[in-house]
């Protein structure tokens, strides 16, 4: 049966958009989970090849909406389960180069977590 984990919207050591009722957040958190997926995507390509997939999948809120990064499996397959499994334990921490490139193709630039903790007021 096609089953999901719940992964996160970026590296763990990295800052993501903030959940908010205005302002363009939820653009930038699409553009964060999608440069995470893609990571991902790289970063486990046995799992792509085993027959699991990442999605970017929305949740409400009370502030409103925030997306996630999903790693989609099959848990009738030993092979895609065990990578579901793995992934979820073994999340990049950081951005790798690709991942920063997207996001500032995109206009965000991707900022280390010590220098955006930082940068706030």
């Amino acid at each position: 049966m096609r089953d999901y984990l719940d992964l996160a919207p970026v590296p763990i050591n990295e800052p993501c958009a903030m959940v908010e009722s205005t302002g363009e957040y939820l653009l930038r958190m699409r553009v964060e989970c999608r440069a995470f997926a893609h990571q991902l995507e790289r970063v486990f390509p046995q799992a792509i090849e085993a027959g699991c997939s990442f999605r970017v999948k929305s949740n409400p809120h009370e502030f409103g909406s925030y997306l996630e990064v999903q790693v989609c499996f099959n848990d009738n397959d030993e092979a895609q389960t065990h990578w579901a499994f793995m992934i979820e334990n073994d999340l990049p921490e950081t951005w790798d180069d690709q991942a920063r490139a997207e996001l500032a193709a995109a206009g965000y630039l991707a900022v280390p977590r010590s220098e955006f903790w930082s940068m706030t007021p």
